[in-house]
């Protein structure tokens, strides 16, 4: 397929920095083949041969941007909306959470992973970093959606115990499976240092190195997780798994809340990305994130929402929003986490995480067509004082009108393309009134 989008105010990096420009951008099959940027000189009439596409879009009154990256989720969980609301941390998971998961079939991880990603392209995002139960089931339901992804099978276990070693093993197995999907790749995913022991995440990382996996894990997310690291391990949750050798390849780490000083420096010498997910952190009662501390230093940080039974939306521009509102009133400065900073969190930076900036996160010509297009007549965008920070600061997401995804088109004008939302309502609907009829 051969995309035009004509005349369009765009997002555009310069030295690595945010910019608006007005162009004409090619898309041929899965990449943006070029950019033309406007100019009195430069007339778009004369630079392209408009009947050559397959479809044309106006860019009159939109915006087009590189499509948001949600760095850490867990898409299955989108049936369990509102269903564990109000509770601290371990009795949301332990009380709540877990007891919905052992009671979860293939089927109803496929249906919640569906409504997520349903959710995700409606408020802009292409691309996500997944941790799951069941095999197959977020993979093959992204496949389906056209959402580009990266997954990984949640580990837990102690030693060679054969409950770890069979997670471990699914984790393989779904990887080989999907070996010839494009869209799809796989990390390893322990799940915390209070779910795997030392002996567990050794075997884990080693497994990582051998298959030159990434590595993404949840670490110093609760007070109480730190407390216990360290009286059972006389280390951080973030310098055990250092010390575990979870950090010798490219990893991700969801939420580092507690992080101390020593933490964010190890986290920069070992290149590790961090996903920051304010609205979880703050509904769970675990705090706000150092957030400035570790820009300050260097280390990449991206965004996540984590999964929708925490917080309980899967919309990064409502993520976005509350990133840089916290942390300004948290550090009393006003100047603190700007909406730029913001903007590359959700794109370039989680790309960068992923090992996938060479492909997406950006508006660049070679890079895949990962695209979004907002409509600016809407009360939200206007008046166009600043658009960049009216991203952040004034979109909810509903501006999203179109998506396009690895050069296809996933929505348009607000319809998603590859998703039946009705058969998704009826069936994520029809799992919580079988859990309730169990209960």
């Amino acid at each position: 397929m051969k995309l035009f989008v004509k005349n369009i105010r765009a997002m555009l990096l310069k030295e690595g920095e945010p910019v608006v420009e007005t162009v004409s951008i090619v898309i041929n099959n899965d990449i943006i083949e070029k950019i033309v940027k406007h100019s009195i000189e430069n007339s778009v009439e004369n630079a392209i041969e408009e009947s050559t596409f397959d479809k044309i879009i106006d860019g009159t009154d939109k915006f087009i941007m590189p499509g948001l990256i949600n760095a850490h989720t867990h898409s299955y969980m989108a049936f369990m909306r509102n269903c564990a609301d109000d509770l601290e941390f371990l009795d949301w998971l332990f009380g709540k959470v877990d007891p919905m998961e052992q009671k979860m079939t293939d089927e109803d991880a496929y249906w919640g992973a569906k409504l997520a990603m349903l959710e995700m392209i409606k408020s802009g995002t292409t691309c996500f970093n997944d941790m799951q139960m069941n095999i197959h089931q977020t993979t093959n339901a992204a496949i389906e959606s056209g959402m580009r992804a990266v997954i990984a099978r949640g580990l837990v276990g102690s030693g060679e115990d054969e409950g770890g070693k069979m997670r471990l093993m699914q984790a393989m197995e779904e990887k080989e499976a999907a070996k010839e999907q494009a869209r799809i790749a796989f990390f390893l995913g322990p799940h915390a240092p209070y779910t795997c022991d030392k002996d567990y995440l050794k075997i884990v990382a080693k497994k990582a190195k051998q298959e030159s996996m990434g590595i993404h894990i949840h670490l110093s997310e609760s007070e109480t997780e730190v407390k216990n690291c360290k009286e059972t391990y006389q280390a951080t949750p973030i310098e055990h798994a250092n010390n575990c050798g979870l950090f010798e390849g490219r990893a991700i780490v969801a939420h580092a809340v507690y992080a101390t000083s020593e933490d964010i420096r190890i986290l920069k010498e070992k290149n590790v990305s961090v996903v920051t997910n304010p609205a979880s952190n703050m509904k769970l009662g675990n705090g706000f994130a150092p957030i400035p501390e570790m820009l300050e230093e260097g280390v990449n940080v991206c965004l996540g929402t984590d999964g929708a039974a925490s917080n309980n939306a899967l919309n990064l521009f409502h993520e976005m929003n509350l990133l840089a509102l916290i942390h300004k009133g948290n550090a009393r400065k006003a100047k603190c986490v700007d909406a730029t900073t913001c903007l590359l969190m959700a794109t370039i930076n989680g790309a960068k995480a992923l090992g996938l900036d060479q492909q997406i996160g950006s508006i660049k010509e070679g890079k895949k067509a990962d695209l979004i297009i907002l409509d600016l007549k809407q009360p939200s965008m206007q008046p166009m004082n600043n658009i960049l920070s009216s991203l952040v600061y004034s979109a909810n997401g509903s501006e999203v009108e179109t998506v396009i995804i690895d050069g296809q088109l996933i929505m348009e004008n607000r319809k998603v393309l590859t998703l039946n939302e009705e058969e998704i309502y009826e069936k994520v609907n029809a799992i919580i009134k079988r859990m309730e009829k169990d209960a």
